[in-house]
Order: C-alpha cells, then structure tokens, then sequence
C-alpha cells in the first residue's frame, strides 16, 4: 500500500476513516445551513449575530475542554465517541424540526449551537486521543493526516450539497438529513474490533489530575509554541465560516451555491495540503511555523480578491497551507506527548486551538459589518504574519535559530538551528517527539519528560512481528 495511505491498512482505522467522512460531510453540511439560516433567514446580514452564533458554538470547548481531557484519559473512548455523535445528531435533529415548522428564532439557534458545541468540547479531545489506539505508534502522523483528509474531503462535498439543497428546498432538511450522517461514526465505532485496539491504561480517578497535565505542558516549550502559533490563528484567522459567507454576502452578492462552492475550494487545497502532510511522519516545528508564515500571506492575497473567480483561485493554496499548519501541529502535539498524558494534553490543544474562535468570532463578525468583509479577513491574515514571526524569534533567542530562504530545496522556507522531530519511545510503547532545545549541533538531548529510550529497538520488534504475520 502507498505510504500515503498506509493507515487504512488496519481494519479499525478503515472503520474509523469511513465513519468521519460521513460525520465531517453532515458537519459541513450544518455550518453552510446554519450560516445561512442566520444570514438571510433570521437576520438581514447579520455579521454580528453570525458571530456569536460561532462564538457559543465554540465557548464550550473554553468551559469544558480541560475536564473533558481527564475523562478521555479516565474512560473508554470509544464509547464516549458514540455518546458525543448521538448528542450532536440529537441536536441537529431539533433544529431541522424548528426550522421545517416555521417555529425558529435566532435564541433558538443559539442554545442549539451551544448544546452541540458542548458535545463537540467532549468529542475533541477524545476523537484526537484515540487515533493512537488504532494504529501503531510509528505510523500515527500518517493517521492524523488521513483524519485531516477525511475532514477535507468531506469539505469538498458537503458545503457544495448543502448549498445546492438550500437553494432547492431551504435550510431545514439539511439539518434533518445531517441527524443521519452523524450516526454512521456510532456504528462504524461499534462494529470495531476490540482485540485490535491499543487501548492504554485507563488513569485512576485521583485529586490533581488535571493540574498535572498542565505542569507536563508547562515543561515543553515546544509544545507552547505550538499552542500560541494555533491559539493566534485559529483565533482571527481560521474564521472562514464567518468570513467567507460575509465575502460571499457583501463583496460577491452569490447565492447560497455560491458560498458553498467558496468553501469547496478551499477545500481542494485542503485535501492537498493532508495528502503531503501524510507522508511525512516526522512534523518539525519550523514546518508550522513556516506554514503559519506563509498562510497569513495567502490569506491577505485572498482578503484582496478583485473578483469571485480569483477568491476561487487563491482558495486553493490558501487552504492548503491551513491544512498543513493544522495538521503538522496536530500530529506533532500527539507523538511528543507521553500516552498517559495524552487525552489532557489534547484537551489543552483543543481548547487553545478551538476555544479562541469564541473570541475571534464576534470581533471579525463586527469587523466585517464596520468595516466590510475584506477587512475581516484581512485581519486574520495581519494577526498570522506577526504571530509566526512571532514564533520565529521565540525560535532564535530560546534556540539560538534564524529563518532562511533555500529555492533550492523542499520547502523552502528554511530554519536551521531549530528543535528536530527525534522519534523516541516512552516505556508505555508510544511515539514520542522530541525537542531538542538548545541543540544546535552534535547530539540531540532528550529530556526525561521528552522521551525515556530509543525507538530502533521498537520499531525493529514491530517490523519483525509484521513479518512474520505475513
């Protein structure tokens, strides 16, 4: 099988992929819906009232993200998985049933996004943690880019059809149709073999638990960057949800198809952007870093779009970039991180990197009513630029590195110096990466924290057992 899709070679994981394509689809499907139902249903344009809508949707993961890591650390994921889908297709459910009755009204949309929000605050963590235990530890970067793809693809099709059947029959049904979709992850996880997974020691039910995680994080300066390089950009950035339905709404004046078709291709570039990320298992800092860089920049050229077409063609690189920003941090927060730790540490990552678009939302959804759409996604792509500069000197007076430019070579926005993706094993069996601070040259050091033994025994022990399976 391709290295690129060597994942899907575990039976679990094919079961898992399939089921997120079909939840990512009807998630796709109900932010087009309910965007729209809000723009030009419940509001005239409201900007304002979009945001806030996004800003309960994603407040949840703020309250409750940290606790929600000790519980997928503390029970069994997978079940947790199928409770949190039942709930955010439950939720789905009853709007579709306000909306086809004629009965919704705004306050209605937003306890409904702040019901499935606190779903999606217990999902992420717990959906991020048990990537590990369905494939072995050496191939895990590959199966968090295939997630990304599978979010993506989905991406492609979902705001695409959702535009298409609110055009045909209004928001409503939407809804309905994605109460179905969201199911399919709760059977998929179901028919799941239970010998296959590698399900860690669950932790004790023990005082501290959560402040312990955080003191694991406070002694990773890597692992810091990243969450400030995240935390910024998917803050004021990442709010294509908000912005593009106001580029659409104000600058481009497109029907619902239209909008849909606008996040299709920043979807294509999404998809891309997974599909190279999936092929290297080893996420380097200054890959998010440069990434972060050069995303801020394609995200101003698409502020400034002269025309819809052009959005459409910048789109591409665009979301090509965001994915291997999030990606890139996603696996490298995953494989450096002790398995024991690992669902608090994730809840950390999702609470910075999904919590701040509570904060973001409502400031770009006011940006773009004062100011019009452009500004409001220009200011994402100011706020990108500086924080990974930002990063870049963090980078050089922490570690001692410097940013370069190498035409030549792959990729080329070059830093030397900075903290190399080491694969180490922890006694618990699990990839960790690495950071090596303060190791320009000679030998990579490795904390205890950072990493325990080294991983060619393991891998050597994994290779011989496959082959003999074979």
């Amino acid at each position: 099988m391709s290295k690129t899709f060597q994942s899907l070679g575990f039976y679990n994981y094919k079961l898992w992929f399939t089921g997120n394509v079909f939840a990512s689809s009807a998630q796709w499907m109900q932010r087009v819906a309910q965007d729209w139902l809000v723009l030009t249903v419940l509001t005239e344009g409201g900007g304002l009232e979009l945001g806030i809508v996004t800003a309960l949707q994603f407040a949840p993961i703020l309250l409750f993200s940290a606790w929600a890591g000790v519980v997928a650390d503390r029970l069994d994921r997978r079940h947790l998985l199928q409770i949190t889908q039942t709930l955010t297709a439950l939720s789905g459910l009853v709007l579709g049933i306000l909306v086809l009755s004629g009965s919704a009204e705004l306050w209605m949309v937003y306890i409904l996004a702040f019901v499935g929000g606190t779903a999606g605050a217990f999902d992420n963590p717990v959906r991020q943690a048990f990537v590990s235990e369905l494939v072995p530890a050496r191939m895990l970067p590959n199966a968090v880019a295939l997630n990304s793809t599978a979010f993506n693809s989905a991406r492609l099709i979902g705001p695409a059809i959702s535009g298409l059947v609110i055009d045909w029959v209004g928001p409503g049904w939407v809804f309905v149709v994605n109460a179905g979709l969201f199911l399919v992850p709760v059977f998929t996880l179901a028919l799941m073999r239970k010998d296959e997974l590698s399900t860690p020691p669950r932790i004790p039910r023990e005082k501290g638990q959560l402040r312990e995680g955080i003191n694991y994080v406070r002694g990773r300066k890597d692992i810091i960057l990243i969450l400030i390089v995240m935390g910024m950009i998917s803050c004021f950035g990442l709010n294509f949800q908000i912005t593009s339905a106001l580029m659409a709404t104000q600058v481009y004046n497109l029907p619902a198809g239209g909008y849909g078709l606008m996040s299709t291709f920043l979807a294509i570039g999404a998809v891309s952007g997974s599909l190279v990320i999936a092929r290297n298992n080893n996420p380097r800092l200054r890959l998010i870093v440069g990434a972060g860089l050069l995303f801020g920049t394609f995200l101003g050229f698409l502020a400034l779009a002269p025309s819809y077409m052009w959005f459409l063609v910048i789109a591409i690189p665009t979301g090509a970039l965001s994915m291997t920003l999030i990606a890139s941090a996603n696996a490298a927060v995953q494989i450096s991180t002790e398995p024991k730790f690992r669902g608090r540490v994730m809840a950390l990552y999702s609470m910075i990197f999904l919590g701040t678009t509570p904060i973001g939302a409502p400031i770009v959804g006011w940006i773009g009513e004062e100011w019009g759409a452009r500004w409001a996604m220009g200011i994402g792509s100011i706020v990108s630029i500086v924080t990974a500069v930002f990063a870049a000197l963090w980078g050089f007076l922490v570690w001692k590195i410097r940013l370069e430019w190498d035409g030549r070579h792959t990729p080329h926005l070059v830093i030397p110096g900075a903290p190399n993706a080491k694969l180490a094993v922890a006694s618990e069996g699990d990839a960790v990466l690495a950071a090596a601070a303060g190791a320009n040259t000679g030998p990579v050091t490795l904390s205890k924290t950072e990493a325990d033994v080294d991983l060619a025994p393991q891998v050597q022990e994994e290779t011989e057992e496959e082959e003999l399976k074979d």
